[in-house]
């Protein structure tokens, strides 16, 4: 059954324009903690370790629902899913402004955490809209609603001195309630939940849609994801501290500097997906993890003095980066890592075309617990060892087994399918056959099974 007859492009417009959107907002509310938590802790007396806590739960909590949330995307659709979350959250959001107790307001930091999880409903109805061919551009323009995050950082800071935090908090639950009206009003139901309400066929069971997670290729595409957008979070909240400590920087231009590799890191995720669509998704990985490896080997590097014994005395020479340099490296670090978080959700649609919402859920999550977890390493590490590359002495060996595990995962598929040739082009990932649409209206083994051969 062919699901797209009948959609129009306009149809297409409507709905990666009002996912875009809808995202977008999410985002800015996600961060929103970036503003506003520092009048919190001021307000609570908060303990540093108290403080990080309450701004880390949105971020644990966003990365989480991920998983459930696109499972229910995949059954109930997107045109129901995203509104209700966005409420949910928004609830949440006001409820910050009439809370005075710390556990209070970490559970209204757990609320607003679903924020983030709006990513994976965002993927699961968008993708939908659209045939494999154009899936990596919908999906790589969809997922530039990581913008927000600019858009709380230069607007947020004005509404606080107008309005105080309180008021701020109020005026992004009031924006984030009246998108989900919006959203409701205007998008559609999805090509496929369309089409079970014509066949009078029910929601695919949570089972169903779980167990594509047995295959060790998705646990593969959620580790690229740790470092393409797991890392990406992390070194956005490292960098400020790295150039102020390293270099001695103001904090105003360290934060400058941070956002040239934020801002390239979301914009051009569009352009990821482009390229996916039109070289592969594989291509677009290898050029990421590639280049990424380089300028990680180069980033962590600490500043060096080398004395060597000449023929007339020592020789004297130091090895170590200028600021300059630094910044232009991390902007194209940024660029790099947004190509790849386009290239990896390329793949899942491709791959798992009926299990989008469970297989991108997870995907997600393993990448948002990067975005936890890595920048408490980074601070062990420099508690531990007392330099300041370790974080990216860390990124390096994480990128490079990443990248190894890829490598040999592709070269095993392409022997399965072709054991008589010794070279082959990786840059399609385009199954060897179309996967039809389950005769008993239930999803099977994915592109992968449907291929004749195992998932790598």
């Amino acid at each position: 059954m062919n699901t797209l007859a009948g959609v129009t492009r306009g149809d297409q417009y409507r709905a990666l324009g009002l996912s875009t959107f809808a995202f977008t907002v999410c985002f800015a509310v996600w961060t929103i903690f970036s503003i506003i938590g520092v009048k919190i802790k001021g307000e609570l007396g908060l303990s540093e370790s108290q403080f990080g806590l309450l701004v880390a739960t949105p971020v644990l909590t966003g990365s989480v629902s991920r998983i459930f949330l696109g499972v229910w995307t995949e059954q109930f659709g997107g045109r129901l899913m995203f509104p209700l979350q966005m409420l949910t959250t928004a609830v949440c959001v006001w409820l910050l402004t009439s809370v005075s107790s710390y556990p209070v307001f970490l559970l209204a930091a757990l609320g607003l955490g679903l924020a983030g999880g709006s990513f994976i409903i965002g993927i699961a109805y968008t993708s939908r809209w659209f045939d494999k061919e154009h899936q990596g551009t919908a999906l790589g323009i969809f997922g530039a609603g990581n913008v927000g995050a600019a858009v709380t950082n230069f607007a947020a800071p004005f509404l606080v001195v107008a309005v105080g935090w309180e008021g701020t908090a109020r005026i992004y639950a009031i924006v984030l309630a009246a998108t989900a009206v919006l959203f409701y009003l205007l998008a559609k139901n999805d090509p496929v939940h369309e089409a079970r309400k014509r066949t009078g066929e029910g929601p695919v069971s949570t089972a169903d849609q779980l167990a594509p997670l047995k295959n060790i290729q998705v646990w593969r595409f959620a580790t690229y994801y740790f470092f393409v957008f797991g890392g990406f979070v992390a070194f956005a909240s490292f960098l400020p501290r790295y150039y102020v400590g390293a270099y001695g920087l103001e904090l105003t231009t360290a934060g400058v500097f941070a956002g040239l590799y934020s801002l390239p890191g979301s914009v051009f995720r569009a352009l990821g997906g482009w390229m996916s669509d039109r070289w592969g998704a594989r291509f677009v990985m290898y050029l990421t993890f590639i280049v990424s490896l380089v300028i990680l080997f180069i980033l962590s590097y600490p500043e060096t003095s080398y004395t060597v014994a000449g023929i007339t005395g020592p020789i004297t020479f130091d090895f170590g980066i200028s600021v300059g340099v630094f910044v232009a490296l991390t902007v194209v670090l940024g660029f790099v890592m947004s190509l790849g978080k386009a290239a990896v959700y390329k793949h899942i649609p491709v791959y798992y075309p009926y299990h989008v919402g469970s297989v991108g859920g997870l995907v997600g999550m393993i990448g948002g617990l990067g975005g936890f977890f890595l920048p408490i390493a980074f601070g062990a590490l420099l508690d531990l060892t007392g330099v300041w590359t370790a974080p990216f002495m860390l990124t390096f060996v994480l990128v490079a087994i990443m990248t190894v595990w890829m490598h040999v995962a592709i070269r095993r598929m392409e022997r399965r399918r072709h054991p008589g040739l010794e070279e082959e082009r990786f840059l399609s990932d385009v199954p060897d056959k179309p996967l039809a649409a389950p005769a008993s209206g239930r999803p099977e083994a994915e592109a992968a099974s449907a291929a004749g051969r195992p998932a790598q």
